[in-house]
């Protein structure tokens, strides 16, 4: 469906990228464009003022998030139909991407009001830029669902995937969201990204094992996380057979659930069809 001709007289929606942490990592366009801006939706008015006062700016806040959204985008269309810009930033990065500014941008788009992008930090991209694992090709995951069932059922859907996978987390949930990727994906190479820029900024390369026992050892993980992991390897030869190399790794000590996951693994197969495989010649 084609969008509506840009509406006349109306004002601009920027879409600014603000610091993950460091206030210093902004762009002078971004702080031209705070400055110049009639208003500026934030996700938390104290947090964005803290970066505006930094820089001298006195332009007028509003809130926006993800739940004021409905009508407190309403009310900032309506100050962009009337032609005053207006600056969308969210508390950390890029808005939009795992961050409020979704509607916004596609509400905007559906009225003809032009949406500008100010570009800068960005969370994954800053993950991925020092992770050194392959970059050439990658999926943004963002946020996996909060309940296990959900988290572990996403996973697994993920663990044929060959582009190295980014992922946003919460640190109450980081060490619980590491043993559910070890299940799904078995021990592969990663990268922990915490506190990206800040003064407390943690960076680390390691196996998804070693990472959940850094991350457990501590009485409470703090800071945003990013999670960077391999991809899938190569599909194995179809010639191999997933029933033998289920019973190696059963005669290793793993468990059915465990020696079906790294089987499915190993042989680039979904797990679920690896274990119908094991399970029509090995019944429970």
């Amino acid at each position: 469906m084609a969008e509506p001709e840009t509406e006349a007289g109306a004002g601009t929606l920027y879409v600014v990228a603000t610091p993950l942490g460091n206030l210093e990592d902004v762009t002078l366009r971004a702080l031209r464009v705070l400055r110049e801006v009639s208003l500026v939706a934030c996700e938390d008015t104290r947090h964005t003022r803290r970066l505006l006062v930094a820089h001298g700016i006195a332009t007028p806040t509003t809130s926006y998030f993800e739940h004021n959204e409905r009508f407190k985008g309403a009310q900032i269309l309506e100050t962009l139909r009337s032609g005053r810009d207006v600056a969308l930033v969210s508390d950390a990065g890029t808005p939009a991407i795992s961050d409020p500014g979704e509607r916004l941008v596609r509400d905007a788009r559906a009225a003809g009001i032009a949406v500008v992008p100010v570009p800068g930090p960005s969370a994954a991209t800053a993950a991925l830029s020092v992770c050194g694992l392959a970059t050439d090709r990658f999926l943004f995951v963002g946020f996996l669902p909060a309940k296990p069932g959900a988290r572990r059922k996403a996973l697994e859907a993920l663990a044929g995937e060959r582009p190295t996978l980014v992922f946003f987390e919460s640190p109450v949930r980081a060490v619980e969201a590491l043993a559910d990727m070890i299940a799904a994906f078995g021990d592969r190479d990663a990268f922990l990204c915490r506190e990206a820029t800040k003064l407390h900024e943690e960076y680390a390369r390691a196996p998804l094992s070693s990472l959940r026992e850094r991350l457990a050892a501590r009485d409470a993980v703090k800071g945003e996380i990013v999670l960077v992991v391999a991809g899938a390897p190569e599909v194995r030869p179809a010639s191999e057979d997933p029933v033998s190399l289920y019973r190696r790794l059963a005669a290793e000590g793993r468990t059915r659930r465990e020696a079906v996951k790294e089987a499915a693994r190993r042989l680039g197969r979904p797990a679920r069809e690896v274990y119908s495989i094991v399970q029509d010649r090995e019944p429970e």
